[in-house]
């Protein structure tokens, strides 16, 4: 019995030293499949116009193109997640690229609206696999504390700028190229990657102490969730009180009500939600939903200002926003992990909520005569105090998290901020409408009312984030990386 624990111990340590000479690469492949993600989404919207030309939709079928995308995403995170942790993180993450990059492939060739959908959809369901397990695969590899928050940085600081560089590549391949390619981009890089995956990553095997995947509950939850998102996408177009948005958001409730219920009564549920209670796990969840509710409103809003009421072109807009996406660079990607490092994970998660809520607070006050600069400097403390809290809130998350638990772990923080981007934008956008239903596209004095709508759409965003920090305030307290070395 000893000889056999003590080879159990013998082969782990081998794993564990193969995972850590390979770290690395691992990196590098798991930035991979973040950056398909993050590019893809970018690069796609600036497409969009070119795309609903060339099949000849309409501007409502063709945010479909977007949503499909975006509603299989967010469902299959969580599935996803726990699978990985199940039948072992390896497999599901190379199925991931793998199916991404064929759907990439089956888009690019698509010759109607349905049939892009239809492949768009497979795609998010794809990169939900992919990044999910990634996320885990980082967090298996590199030890809680200064290795995961730089490790954590590099990621983040990679996918900021990928965000920034798919808007730009995302025009000039549609120029140059027509739009088919911003599809086929994805199969090279994908291809290489899952080839990368395969001879590089150490497979783990399953890592759950529980060696079943609760079938009844994730069928459930991924229903509820996609949904619930598809409600809320609704809800950006036709208002909360129509019928297309209060139909599927009933529904979902009663569905995740159901999942609730069946995670009380499952012997091995999808996600335990004594888990939930862990730590700072919970808390970590809610921010991410706060911290992703107001960007998305925030940032969709400032779009339409400057598009619509300063009529800058799209790509001066896209140069409008390089400040902010230089200091999510820079400040996020290095600045934060040593601000983590330094101070610990709390003092950051809470100087973070607080300059974004300030931030949001600046921009309360906008009007026409505004302008760019009369803007700029809520959104740059907005983005400086959003760009060094998403490390900390990865930490958060992630901290206390048992050998297994990864891929659950990364499906829940993943699934928070993935829905907080549609629900934001709904909320936000509506109480902007409401308080001046005029159409945007109108003309003279309605732009005040539409800018006063704003106005409200802001304070409650400064709202939304001020409970963000309050909950940042109670959070656990940790001690930084340095402290354990000393």
């Amino acid at each position: 019995m000893q000889e056999s624990i003590k080879k159990g111990e013998e082969a782990r340590a081998q794993t564990l030293a193969l995972v850590a000479s390979h770290a690395r690469m691992t990196l590098a492949l798991i930035i991979i499949a973040g950056f398909l993600d993050v590019i893809d989404f970018s690069i796609v919207q600036v497409a969009l116009p070119t795309i609903r030309t060339e099949l000849v939709v309409s501007l409502a079928e063709s945010q479909w193109i977007i949503g499909a995308y975006g509603l299989t995403l967010a469902g299959f995170l969580m599935l996803s997640g726990r699978a990985g942790d199940v039948y072992g993180q390896k497999k599901l993450f190379v199925f991931g690229i793998v199916l991404f990059t064929i759907s990439s492939l089956a888009a690019g060739l698509s010759p109607t609206l349905l049939l892009l959908v239809v492949a768009r959809g497979v795609q998010g369901i794809g990169a939900a696999i992919s990044t999910v397990t990634a996320f885990a695969i980082l967090v298996a590899t590199f030890p809680e504390g200064r290795e995961r928050n730089g490790a954590l940085g590099i990621f983040i600081s990679v996918l900021s700028a990928g965000f920034a560089a798919g808007s730009i590549l995302g025009g000039v391949l549609t120029a140059a190229f027509g739009w088919r390619s911003i599809l086929f981009v994805n199969v090279p890089i994908g291809a290489v990657g899952a080839a990368l995956s395969q001879k590089f990553l150490v497979d783990s095997g399953s890592r759950a102490t529980e060696k079943h995947l609760d079938i009844p509950g994730a069928l459930s939850l991924t229903g509820g969730l996609i949904i619930f998102v598809y409600g809320l996408t609704n809800a950006t177009i036709d208002g909360f009180m129509s019928v297309q948005t209060v139909l599927p958001l009933g529904l979902s409730t009663l569905i995740l009500a159901g999942f609730l219920v069946i995670e009380n009564r499952s012997k091995a549920p999808l996600i335990p939600l004594s888990f939930l209670r862990r730590g700072n796990i919970l808390a970590a969840n809610a921010m991410g939903l706060i911290f992703t509710s107001s960007a998305g409103g925030l940032i969709f809003l400032l779009t339409i200002y400057l598009q619509q009421i300063l009529n800058y072109s799209a790509p001066a807009a896209g140069v409008a926003f390089l400040p902010p996406a230089l200091i999510f660079f820079f400040v996020g990607g290095w600045g934060s992990s040593w601000l983590t490092d330094r101070f610990g994970m709390k003092p950051v998660l809470v100087l973070s909520m607080a300059l974004v809520t300030l931030g949001s607070a600046l921009l309360i006050p906008i009007t026409v005569a505004s302008g760019y600069f009369g803007i700029l400097p809520g959104l740059l403390v907005w983005s400086f105090g959003a760009s060094i809290g998403f490390v900390a809130l990865s930490i958060a998350a992630v901290g206390g998290t048992q050998h297994g638990e990864e891929g659950l772990a990364s499906g829940l923080i993943n699934t928070s901020e993935r829905i907080g981007f549609p629900l934001g934008l709904a909320v936000l956008l509506t109480i902007a409408t409401t308080m001046d239903p005029t159409p945007v596209g109108a003309a003279g004095p309605s732009l005040v009312g539409l800018v006063g709508g704003f106005q409200y759409a802001f304070l409650a965003a400064t709202i939304l984030n001020g409970i963000g920090l309050l909950i940042a305030l109670r959070i656990k307290g940790q001690k930084a990386s340095w402290q354990y070395a000393g």
